[in-house]
């Protein structure tokens, strides 16, 4: 029975989120959308599991979900601090960097999601990853000091990574 349960769903978190992003996208929530949405959620990733290399393992829902809370408040706060640099900084005056961090994450789920983080906070764009996957290339529109936003970036959104993903 847990075979089946597993080739049917292989990833059941996937699914359940497929389905409620399905049910929320519609003008409004009726049983059969729910039930179309669990079909959807059934059907994508059992379809795409051959292209998934492995499940990923050892994952903190609720560490993520005060990660994704700090995430929000620092788009929130890097909105205004972008509007006031395009608004009273003189373009001559402007210090773009482009900045390599070291990362500690080998996980390639994390790597990407810090990539992601880092390209929405507005400020910021990750441009690159070296060939190795312990570097990644971040833009940054304004910076008096470098190494800063590298260390900012490491402790604020990186060790918090790597307590979501053991």
């Amino acid at each position: 029975m847990a075979r089946l349960f597993h080739w049917l769903f292989p990833h059941p978190l996937l699914t359940l989120l497929l389905t409620i992003v399905w049910t929320l996208l519609q003008n409004g929530i009726s049983a059969g959308m729910v039930v179309f949405g669990l079909i959807l959620g059934t059907i994508i990733p059992r379809m795409t599991a051959a292209f998934w290399p492995e499940r990923p393992g050892g994952f903190r829902v609720g560490k993520m979900i005060s990660y994704s809370i700090i995430v929000i408040w620092d788009i929130l706060v890097a909105n205004v601090q972008v509007a006031w640099i395009v608004l009273t900084v003189p373009n001559a005056k402007l210090k773009p960097a482009w900045i390599t961090v070291p990362l500690d994450l080998r996980k390639p789920e994390a790597i990407t999601l810090l990539a992601g983080t880092i390209t929405l906070t507005p400020g910021t764009v990750s441009a690159d990853i070296s060939e190795s996957g312990h570097h990644l290339l971040v833009h940054v529109l304004h910076t008096d000091d470098p190494e800063s936003e590298v260390t900012l970036i490491k402790n604020r959104y990186e060790a918090r990574l790597k307590e979501i993903f053991v």
